[in-house]
């Protein structure tokens, strides 16, 4: 495992001549000094784990806004764009109404008073499948959903900025390890 993740890292680092390069050549040319002062693109640990930070907390905002929110994050932050990007990508049609569902649930969980997830019936009597239904559903949803939705994000943010830095250095800390071993087995 800790030669993937070394293979990985280098694979990344070498991710960077070739932004650096792609953006000298656009119109984006202009503002590359403004870019690397924010380390947008840069590939090393630090701004690897604050673009995935960035993007699992901007995941959850609902459609379209997602990148465009992704990247003023990033920007403020100084997280990797490219980063950040990927990893709005986790919500998808498939994973949107589960991680709603923990949403309101952990929504409830902070709130006062007892919280009740409305049934799917009460929204769409028929039991039909639409965008009207599940916007209908997603508004009862109610305050549990939006106290819930920037919760799960904050938390989603803490464990994609710890799992970058973990594995960032999880081939360091191996050979940390061996080391020490090595050592031990001299003495």
């Amino acid at each position: 495992m800790g030669q993937t993740l070394c293979s990985l890292r280098r694979w990344l680092r070498g991710l960077e001549p070739k932004a650096r390069m792609v953006l000298a050549r656009s119109w984006l040319a202009q503002f590359l000094p403004w870019l690397e002062q924010r380390a947008l693109f840069r590939f090393q640990r630090q701004p690897l784990a604050r673009g995935v930070a960035a993007g699992m907390f901007c995941g959850l905002i609902p459609g379209p806004l997602q990148i465009p929110g992704t990247l003023l994050v990033c920007a403020w932050l100084r997280g990797n764009i490219v980063a950040g990007g990927v990893a709005t990508f986790y919500t998808n049609p498939l994973t949107t109404v589960p991680l709603y569902v923990m949403a309101f649930y952990l929504g409830a969980l902070v709130m006062p008073g007892e919280q009740i997830l409305p049934s799917w019936a009460s929204v769409a009597p028929g039991g039909d499948l639409s965008m009207q239904a599940l916007a209908a559903w997603v508004q009862a949803l109610g305050t549990p959903l939006l106290v819930g939705l920037p919760t799960l994000g904050l938390v989603m943010a803490v464990l994609g900025y710890a799992t970058v830095q973990l594995l960032w250095l999880a081939p360091a800390l191996q050979r940390k390890r061996r080391l020490a071993r090595c050592r031990s087995a001299a003495a």
